[in-house]
């Protein structure tokens, strides 16, 4: 976890695919170093450590941004 965010909750979610089926992906509620409180969803093949962390810095990093306006 990088000192952008921190992870406060995972869920497991479930959605239709498009092409029939179903896929699971993962809602990260994170906080920013900046306190804005944000959802970021990840597919079930990034949710692993090396994936999802860079997934989140970056959204983490544009709501502090965009904090910053």
């Amino acid at each position: 976890m990088g000192a952008e965010y921190k992870v406060v909750r995972i869920l497991e979610m479930v959605r239709p695919k498009e092409t029939g089926g179903l896929e699971k992906y993962y809602r990260h509620t994170i906080k920013t170093k900046g306190g804005t409180i944000l959802t970021v969803d990840v597919n079930e093949s990034d949710f692993t450590a090396e994936k999802a962390a860079p997934i989140l810095s970056k959204k983490a990093t544009e709501a502090d941004k965009v904090l910053g306006l």
